[in-house]
């Protein structure tokens, strides 16, 4: 991270502490897109089981004209991809159903009901679904809100879930204001999370950056400081955040900007870790490495402008 331009004085960021927040914020609904890659909600889980095996469990949620899809793929800690399931929306059988998978000497079991899931703007189920994982008997996932529903399929008792959410990618899309939710450690708080940048009818633009209704950040002079990184406090926590809106200034119009905001116990152990490199100029194949330890939690936005 070292190599992330900062290119900005601090005389042209201003933060706040969002613990002190309590209003809600009013959320832009995403704009829709024909463009496949736009609808995309990726989110990656760190699972260990009681003999300390870990395993890497990555959830995407795409939307099509067709529906919503959803790509669960398990690997373990060599990065070595043990098994892959693929629900789609032209195959009704599938929206509630169970699969298992042998991969030598570890046994998954897979159960889901996504028929009640209810959508919002997101390709990404906001209720009334479940999604559960077993390795070895061990259940080692839960997500959804019909956790009683898994517990009357499986014997979950004599074993609690130790789950890390690593990080979530997602691809939003607007005019002047992107808008998704997201947690930033562990169990906590879901926030409302507020991007907000006008680019037309100013010869200065600015950058904001809403958490719960409550301006974190803001960016002036945004055509030489478009690319920068900043600390703002959530939950009482440091959140390093990085942004380049470089095309959005100087390419294509509805090309996108990046957004990261990493959750870290302490900006030298931040700065510290090589794991995971921020190049000077961003891509959105831009992924965390699953296995780094005690960095918290990583949300990279791909925002993408509509005309």
């Amino acid at each position: 991270m070292r190599d992330f331009p900062s290119c900005f004085g601090e005389n042209g960021v201003q933060v706040a502490d969002a613990s002190s927040s309590s209003s809600g914020a009013s959320m832009a609904t995403s704009a829709t897109t024909t463009k496949i890659s736009q609808n995309l909600v990726s989110c990656v889980y760190q699972c260990r089981l009681r003999n300390f095996s870990c395993f890497i469990i990555t959830f995407t949620w795409t939307k099509n004209l067709m529906g919503q899809n959803l790509c669960v793929q398990i690997d373990d800690s060599t990065n070595q991809s043990l098994c892959k399931l693929e629900i789609k929306p032209w195959l009704f059988s599938k929206r509630r159903g169970f699969k298992n998978f042998e991969v030598g000497s570890i046994l998954i079991d897979i159960y889901w009901d996504l028929s009640s899931a209810k959508f919002g703007s997101s390709p990404e189920p906001t209720e009334g679904f479940y999604f559960a994982i077993v390795v070895n008997q061990d259940l080692i996932l839960v997500l959804g809100d019909m956790e009683k529903e898994v517990h009357k399929k499986i014997d979950s008792s004599k074993f609690t879930p130790n789950v890390v959410f690593v990080s979530k990618r997602e691809h939003i899309c607007g005019k002047k204001v992107y808008s998704t939710r997201s947690q930033f450690c562990g169990k906590g708080q879901i926030h409302d999370v507020l991007i907000e940048c006008d680019l037309m009818g100013t010869n200065d633009p600015f950058l904001l950056i809403h958490i719960d209704g409550k301006i974190m950040m803001q960016v002036k002079h945004l055509r030489w400081k478009f690319r920068g990184n900043y600390t703002i406090l959530v939950d009482g926590l440091p959140v390093e955040v990085y942004w380049d809106v470089h095309n959005w200034l100087y390419g294509k119009l509805t090309g996108e900007a990046i957004f990261l905001f990493q959750t870290c116990f302490s900006a030298e152990k931040l700065w510290a870790n090589d794991s995971i490199p921020v190049p000077s100029s961003w891509s959105n194949s831009f992924r965390r490495d699953p296995h780094s330890q005690g960095l918290g939690f990583s949300l990279v936005l791909c925002a993408w402008k509509n005309e």
